[in-house]
């Protein structure tokens, strides 16, 4: 795995490289010798991308002149955007780009798209005129470049998101023992980057924004991902880069219609006589023959050879596939179970942005004695904080223990780390839950109804965004590896794009999920569990439903799990 694109005279069939000819190249190219600078461009992208998102809704409050619905709503569009064009990012980079040239090709996009943002907040006729502070008039025009701007971000993050991650961990040869193990490490210490980025944008950043200006505010996001982009290219005769391998889409829907088409077909005992290629490699580019597996036998049917799969002499690919195209869709067939259970743990991780911050405005906001005053929404700090004191602390220290224990190299497995991260994140929800129930008793014994911040100091929320950084180390790395390593070779990709999704599901999920609570709990003129007024109210209630969820979730999951199966490269040992 992972080819130079100078070095045609290395390549295999399959698309990837055969170093045992010249052993020289493998130790010129990839490992830690490239990821610098992946993990550069990472840090710097995502405190573009945080830097200019996480202020966003008060821009458009402030400087668009938008209510405080139509402004949320716009947020909420685009940032589900943002989680959405990787898909076709990833199905560009597996099917025809590679990752190189997508994430090179997109990152031109998003700087184009960062400049005209900067262009729309700090250029006269370009940035709406106002008469006050936040008394703003914007042109329809004016707004119209605002919004081409931001979804050409979108855009371009959607060639960047699924592909870096990937591209990072295609530097490190799966063939090569040594290699793979540092493999884990490195979606250790890339999390541990965009965490880094992100912790610079959520206090510098919010901060230049408030008090210096927009235009500040959004050309310093420019000017790093600017840096970004270079610090990619700067590591360009380092990377190992594997070529695409067509459409993953056709792939799939040959399997399916030849399957469909034998349905009578008998799949026979001995599995060696299903199709596949005679050479050592695959025939898909970029990707390594899979060893058949049991499950979901149905799909053997598409590799069984009957007269009326040769057309003029030649294999129909749409009547008779090979086992490794058939793996393939089993690979991503059982991948999706796993991927369902990431939505709940994504509902989780979204109330940081959402209740989180309506608890933490309903308490002391202030630093101590002194008259500053905290922006709930910068406790989110601490969340960014737990996951880079995790990170180190995961890779040096509990990796080596759990080694000695388990026996496996990593440590732990790849469903292991991510169940661990379900079962810390039950305790997120009910540390907030049991704060909120000390915070409305604390209101009901001094009859703080009307007060808008109850004498308790916001400091008391640090646990749960603790805990919550904490279940990321565990479930967000984990996933990571996770579709990386279970991913066809040829799809990783599109599989990254996937894992991505349950991000914007989450979201969509707790926002179903607090539609249908209101519904329920303000019949009778009740005030319900989430009104405006929260010292009315009982968003304990929502978080130990958040809670349950997660418990029967995590139950699901370790079902799941129990009976996964692990997807088996030929030669290669698990």
């Amino acid at each position: 795995m992972g080819e130079v694109f100078a070095e045609d005279d290395l390549y295999t069939k399959d698309g990837t490289v055969d170093y045992h000819n010249d052993p020289a190249k493998k130790n010129e190219t990839g490992t830690w010798k490239a990821c610098p600078f992946i993990l550069g461009n990472e840090c710097c992208e995502r405190l573009a991308y945080y830097g200019m998102s996480t202020n966003l809704v008060l821009y458009f409050k402030k400087r668009l002149n938008q209510h405080s619905a139509a402004a949320s709503k716009n947020v909420s569009n685009w940032s589900g955007t943002c989680y959405i064009t990787p898909l076709i990012g990833a199905f560009l980079a597996d099917a025809y780009l590679g990752r190189y040239w997508t994430i090179a090709c997109f990152s031109i996009i998003y700087v184009i798209g960062m400049t005209l943002l900067t262009l729309s907040a700090s250029v006269p006729g370009l940035k709406p005129s106002c008469s006050g502070e936040d008394v703003c008039h914007p042109k329809e025009l004016q707004t119209a470049v605002t919004f081409v701007a931001l979804y050409l971000i979108a855009l371009g993050t959607g060639g960047i998101k699924p592909c870096v991650s990937s591209y990072g961990a295609d530097q490190f040869d799966d063939a090569d023992e040594v290699e793979k193990k540092h493999k884990s490490s490195f979606f250790n210490w890339f999390y541990f980057s965009i965490n880094i980025g992100a912790l610079v944008a959520s206090s510098v950043l919010v901060w230049i924004q408030d008090n210096v200006g927009w235009g500040w505010g959004f050309g310093i996001p420019a000017v790093t991902m600017a840096i970004a982009v270079v610090s990619f290219f700067s590591g360009t005769r380092l990377y190992r880069n594997q070529k695409p391998g067509g459409s993953p889409l056709t792939r799939i829907c040959q399997v399916l219609l030849a399957s469909f088409r034998k349905f009578k077909v008998d799949v026979p005992e001995d599995k060696s006589l299903l199709y596949e290629t005679t050479d050592a490699e695959s025939a898909i580019a970029g990707s390594r023959k899979l060893d058949h597996t049991k499950d979901l036998g149905f799909f053997d049917k598409a590799a069984v050879q009957t007269e009326s799969d040769h057309t003029k002499g030649n294999i129909d690919s749409w009547r008779v596939c090979t086992v490794t195209q058939v793996e393939e869709l089993k690979s991503i067939i059982r991948l999706l179970p796993i991927w369902a259970t990431g939505i709940i743990f994504s509902a989780v991780y979204s109330q940081m942005s959402t209740l989180f911050v309506l608890q933490g405005a309903s308490m002391d906001t202030r630093l101590g004695n002194s008259s500053f005053k905290i922006p709930p929404a910068s406790l989110s700090i601490f969340d960014t904080v737990s996951v880079i004191f995790w990170v180190p602390i995961y890779d040096q220290a509990i990796v080596p223990v759990a080694r000695k224990i388990t026996g496996h190299k990593n440590g732990l497995t790849q469903l292991q780390r991510m169940g661990t991260g379900l079962f810390i994140s039950i305790f997120a929800m009910l540390s907030a839950g049991i704060l909120e129930l000390y915070r409305l008793k604390y209101v009901k014994r001094h009859n703080y109804y009307e007060l808008d911040e109850v004498p308790m100091s916001i400091f008391w929320q640090v646990p749960q965004y603790f805990l919550i950084g904490c279940a990321e180390v565990f479930t967000f790395i984990g996933q990571l590896e996770f579709f990386y390593d279970q991913a066809p070779d040829a799809m990783r990709s599109l599989c990254s794009a996937l894992s991505l999704t349950t991000v914007a599901l989450g979201n969509y999920l707790s926002s179903m999920l607090v539609t249908i609570v209101m519904k329920i709990t303000t019949k009778n003129g009740k005030p319900g569990w989430i009104p405006d007024n929260l010292n009315y109210g009982h968003i304990d209630y929502f978080y130990y439903l958040l809670a349950v969820l997660s418990v029967l979730n995590l139950g699901v999951y370790l079902v799941i799990a129990k009976w996964y199966t692990y997807k088996r490269p030929v030669g290669t040992l698990r």
